[in-house]
């Protein structure tokens, strides 16, 4: 039930939702309208850090600015399905080097996964790297192993709760 409902950052926005309705129309089975809504952000969304606004996983933003880093192609996905009642969560960790044993980690990646009831299971994706690599069949449904996660979900309260709000992601 926690991955129905809103995020700071990922509002039920009337236009996500009309996005959303769009883009899964006639479409009954959860498993498919996830596959829509992905297949949606890997052909219209651009990875693209330039400029501010990027990196906050705002859906809003992303929705309007159809670009970003992986926290906002991933936070649209996320509210899209939100909005059609799909449980959809967040997931953030760092990439390892396919061909090196050791070396920098020179950042976070984060990933989404939305639950297909019709199938009763978490549908992993990465959107991001299914765009820059061009395979997105290769990023639904199943996640290479060059990746350490870390924490899920947004709005976190750590335990013992940290003073001040709650964290965008950790």
């Amino acid at each position: 039930e926690r991955y129905r409902h809103e995020d700071k950052w990922v509002p039920c926005h009337k236009t996500i939702k009309q996005l959303a309705q769009a883009q899964v129309k006639g479409i009954q089975k959860p498993s498919r309208k996830i596959r829509a809504l992905y297949d949606y952000i890997v052909k219209t969304m651009r990875y693209d850090k330039s400029g501010t606004g990027w990196g906050n996983g705002d859906a809003v933003w992303a929705c309007s600015t159809k670009r970003g880093n992986c926290t906002d192609f991933h936070s649209l996905f996320i509210g899209m399905s939100r909005t059609q009642r799909i449980p959809a969560r967040f997931e953030i960790g760092f990439p390892l080097p396919f061909d090196r044993e050791s070396g920098k980690i020179l950042g976070y990646h984060c990933w989404a996964q939305a639950y297909a009831a019709d199938q009763d299971l978490w549908i992993p994706m990465d959107a991001t790297e299914a765009k820059k690599s061009g395979k997105s069949d290769d990023y639904f449904g199943t996640l290479p192993s060059n990746r350490i996660h870390f924490s899920q979900g947004r709005d976190i309260v750590l335990n013992p709760p940290q003073q001040g709000s709650p964290l965008n992601y950790f």
